[in-house]
């Protein structure tokens, strides 16, 4: 069973916008109150991009997407989103999500954090 699944990845220009969906298996999405997307670049750690705690109330972003890029879930259709905007070359990078327990009502964007993963969708910006 994949519990999640990525999709929406792509090739843009600098200024353009993507759309990730992430598809969560619904014996996860019912007990994972973090969920969030991470990126990584070739030869570069794994950074967190956004985070959103179960019910939706409480997102948060890295500094270098923050006014760019949007979370957001579905519990009807149990997915996870994230709308970029103004893409940049420098968010080029696999983009995966990510599900987990929350820590005080907080999602922290940090992948030790988080113990269920999908398998990535590549997003190049071109310059």
């Amino acid at each position: 069973q994949v519990d999640l699944e990525e999709s929406g990845g792509g090739t843009v220009e600098t200024g353009g916008s993507l759309r990730l969906s992430c598809v969560v298996s619904w014996s996860l999405y019912r007990r994972a109150s973090c969920m969030a997307w991470f990126r990584q670049a070739p030869e570069k750690e794994r950074e967190g991009v956004a985070s959103i705690v179960y019910g939706g109330a409480v997102t948060d972003y890295s500094d270098s997407v923050k006014g760019r890029f949007t979370i957001s879930k579905d519990d009807d259709n149990k997915t996870l989103s994230l709308q970029m905007s103004s893409l940049i070359p420098e968010d080029t990078g696999m983009y995966y999500c990510a599900a987990g327990p929350s820590v005080a009502g907080r999602c922290a964007l940090d992948s030790e954090g988080f113990g269920h993963w999908g398998q990535g969708t590549q997003v190049t910006v071109s310059s």
